[in-house]
């Protein structure tokens, strides 16, 4: 198992239509062989800063689901409500 943690930062105001838009993503995610789970996070004190993590079987299953076409109509939503790229850190169980 691997866990991805994707940082965002949401344009000031634009925080609602990014939730409709990271729930649709979400929901799309379901649905992918490898997906785990995933849980999205609001920075306290600052609703312009979201924390994803999603659990996958394995770094293969991400990386189909990161080249995917799902994801890229997904994330064409997404991105003009960001301020800056979304920063992906890819971590797995340590020994």
């Amino acid at each position: 198992m691997i866990k991805v943690i994707i940082e965002r930062r949401i344009m000031p105001g634009l925080e609602d239509e990014y939730e409709h838009a990271a729930r649709e993503a979400m929901r799309v995610s379901l649905g992918v062989r490898g997906f785990v789970s995933g849980e999205t996070l609001v920075q306290q004190g600052h609703s312009d800063r979201r924390l994803m993590i999603t659990k996958w079987r394995d770094l293969r299953a991400w990386k189909e689901w990161h080249a995917s076409e799902a994801r890229a109509t997904a994330m064409q939503n997404i991105l003009p409500l960001l301020t800056e790229d979304e920063t992906v850190r890819i971590y797995e169980a340590g020994y």
